[in-house]
């Protein structure tokens, strides 16, 4: 099962959806796994054994407590998504237990992938980090990857802000297995993209 849209997904498209797509398609036992750090994932030899992948990506977007507001308020109306490729409704609340779906346009027509926020983290004064900001969601039924994956903003200790993507995935469906190469790559694009999607909002007036 997956789901397809000829045109631009509506919002009754992305409902329709949704309402399909039932609980997570990855193990209950990784359910917030992304909340921890890149160095935890890397180490645990599980999620290797058991097909996951990691992908990560951390760029430094400026800095200030300005900037940092900024990206948290890119993340917290999807910023990072609105692309001419790729959308989520920017309506979606960023609570734990929301529905929604990424839309991606590959080549003719528009694929809805559907996830559920799993967790919202925002940290002060944490050690060696100022400010942070960030959630994780889950991939359900009818996504082409199970996994996980978490958006984050961070103000650290030398006044430097970073946008930072961090996943764990592994296909899904027989497409996404047969084609994952293609997937990475397109994983890797995302992240470029999303980082100047980001960038653009912080460097608005």
């Amino acid at each position: 099962m997956f789901f397809l849209s000829w045109g631009r997904p509506s919002p009754e498209n992305q409902k329709a959806c949704l309402d399909k797509a039932g609980s997570f398609n990855y193990d209950g036992k990784y359910k917030g796994v992304t909340a921890g750090s890149v160095s935890s994932l890397q180490k645990d030899q599980m999620l290797s054994d058991e097909g996951y992948l990691l992908n990560h990506a951390r760029v430094l977007i400026g800095s200030g407590k300005g900037t940092y507001e900024k990206g948290k308020n890119a993340l917290q109306n999807w910023g990072h998504f609105q692309m001419n490729w790729t959308f989520v409704e920017p309506t979606t609340p960023i609570k734990s237990g929301a529905k929604f779906c990424v839309c991606v346009k590959e080549f003719l027509p528009w694929l809805m992938m559907p996830l559920q926020v799993v967790y919202v983290n925002e940290n002060k004064s944490a050690a060696k980090v100022k400010s942070s900001f960030s959630f994780g969601s889950g991939t359900l039924q009818g996504h082409l990857l199970a996994g996980e994956e978490r958006f984050s903003v961070e103000l650290d200790e030398n006044n430097q802000v970073w946008y930072e993507i961090l996943s764990i995935s592994k296909p899904a469906h027989f497409l996404s297995f047969v084609g994952y190469p293609y997937v990475q790559l397109r994983q890797k694009h995302f992240a470029k993209e999303s980082t100047n999607a980001v960038l653009k909002h912080v460097t608005a007036d």
